[in-house]
């Protein structure tokens, strides 16, 4: 009885973990920009709403994962639109999420077109005693 139990949830549980959303070519190009990222100098194109399934059976899948799909399934929308950016409108709940689609071309959103100049931070020697290291084996 135990193994029949067993039997049945495992797959449950498995199928729970595994990504269902693929990225669609061209999605690769469309940036995320965050909740409150300023948009100036980007042309809204329009709302993208998604939604995939945050529970299997009894079993709530992780929320990374969720919006890891949320996310990913909005990007292929996009590229429809004409969008190479995406900026979500809200955070996920129930496994839906609305996202504003922009075009912005090359400049970056809320950027300005000068880079400001920073200096590189001083160089720091390695610390080997928290690492960890081990053998290769040649054949």
């Amino acid at each position: 009885m135990i193994r029949m139990r067993i039997a049945i949830a495992l797959p449950v549980l498995l199928l729970g973990a595994c990504t269902w959303v693929k990225m669609e070519p061209g999605g690769t190009g469309v940036r995320v920009l965050g909740l409150d990222a300023p948009v100036d100098g980007c042309t809204r194109l329009g709302e993208i709403g998604v939604s995939v399934k945050d529970r299997v059976a009894f079993y709530q899948r992780n929320d990374l994962k969720v919006r890891d799909e949320l996310e990913t399934m909005a990007r292929n929308e996009a590229i429809g639109l004409g969008a190479d950016a995406i900026r979500p409108l809200e955070e996920p709940a129930a496994g839906e999420q609305r996202f504003t689609a922009y075009r912005c071309g090359t400049a970056a959103p809320g950027r300005s077109a000068t880079p400001a100049r920073t200096t590189p931070p001083a160089s720091q020697p390695l610390q080997l005693e928290d690492a960890e290291t081990y053998p290769i084996r040649e054949e």
